[in-house]
């Protein structure tokens, strides 16, 4: 149960802050994100693992979303900080991913041709419904140019930040012995 609410959490996350970003409410996303890093806090097994991992990965998203922008692939709606860096909003859509790496997407662990192909298409599709639904994002270079960067960097994303967060993730033994059963 603890994963399919994990899931759902973080798919309501992703609402919460592309909604609220394109609304002018970026403040929304990363509240509801808080609520959710609350909750895995106190179901986890590993907090502390949790921890390192979404800090490690809100940095890596600013960095990845910021150079969108820098490259002039994109513009994000709310700014917030800034409109040369990543806002506010989308690095808590990070966080909010870094959450599932250990628990709802932790299928994908070991699955390396399936995780890259996973960030391939999941990663654009992310960014053009974001576009499409919602105009949170801008896309300021050719359509089909931005969507394969993104593919591309969510390809290679997607598989590295499940090393990570093995890499991170310190099982318990009673954890550890259920995953060979």
């Amino acid at each position: 149960m603890k994963i399919v609410l994990n899931f759902v959490f973080f798919q309501l996350c992703w609402v919460a802050c592309v909604w609220g970003g394109a609304q002018g409410y970026w403040w929304l996303g990363p509240a509801a994100v808080l609520a959710f890093l609350c909750w895995e806090l106190l179901v986890s097994h590993n907090p502390v693992d949790d921890l390192k991992l979404v800090a490690v990965v809100a940095v890596i998203g600013l960095l990845v979303d910021s150079g969108y922008v820098m490259a002039g692939l994109m513009q994000f709606a709310t700014p917030i900080p800034s409109s040369e860096l990543a806002p506010i909003w989308i690095v808590a859509m990070w966080v909010s991913f870094a959450l599932t790496l250990n628990h709802s997407m932790a299928w994908l662990k070991g699955k390396e041709t399936t995780a890259v192909v996973f960030g391939a298409l999941g990663g654009p599709f992310a960014y053009w419904i974001a576009w499409a639904a919602w105009d949170a994002v801008e896309f300021t270079g050719p359509l089909a140019v931005v969507l394969g960067v993104v593919g591309v960097v969510w390809a290679v994303a997607t598989p590295l930040l499940l090393r990570l967060a093995d890499m991170l993730h310190n099982v318990p033994q009673a954890e550890a012995s259920l995953a060979t059963e």
